[in-house]
């Protein structure tokens, strides 16, 4: 069928063989996992929030007032974790914009961690419950959110685990950034 084209099918082969390569080519570029900052982000990552992040700013102003929490820093929160994609997956399973594990976030009420809207109130919900326990201490509530409570607990501060200690810098340089302070 796809020998040597010539004959009155040429043109139906031709434009075959086209949207075959347009469909390769979209594959490749939409539907494949891709890896992002070493995190695995599928299809459903590349929505809105990606290119937009303010997409999600409604819910983001939502839940932040519901946990009375400052916006910036729920938003900074998403910039870090998921850079805005609600699809992302991390190498260890977190999923969504505030890369919740499926253990916590089922601990906190969030039943498709995929959905905008459930990530961010479980995300924000575990926010509020981190700083009511280090005191309102946004460094260490920052490292619970990354390293789990336990590990902050352990050493009575942030851990001195390299990807925590880059991580809460890199939170509050962004809420700095958010709040409009840099």
């Amino acid at each position: 069928m796809f020998g040597m084209i010539n004959g009155p099918d040429t043109q139906l082969q031709l434009m075959l063989v086209r949207l075959i390569m347009q469909m390769l080519q979209q594959f490749s570029t939409t539907s494949a996992p891709a890896l992002a900052n070493g995190e695995w982000v599928y299809p459903a990552a590349r929505d809105i929030g990606a290119r937009n992040p303010s997409a999600f700013d409604s819910l983001i102003a939502q839940a932040s007032q519901r946990y009375r929490l400052d916006p910036a820093l729920v938003k900074a929160v998403v910039h870090a974790e998921s850079n805005f994609n609600s699809g992302a997956v991390s190498k260890a399973g977190a999923r969504g914009l505030m890369q919740l594990m499926p253990g916590t976030a089922a601990g906190l009420g969030v039943s498709n961690s995929f959905d905008p809207t459930q990530n961010v109130e479980g995300g924000a919900k575990l926010l509020r419950q981190l700083l009511d326990r280090y005191d309102q201490n946004v460094s260490l509530a920052l490292a619970a959110y990354n390293a789990g409570p336990g590990a902050v607990d352990k050493y009575n501060g942030i851990p001195p685990y390299a990807e925590t200690q880059r991580y809460v810098p890199r939170i509050l340089n962004l809420y700095s950034a958010y709040r409009g302070g840099g």
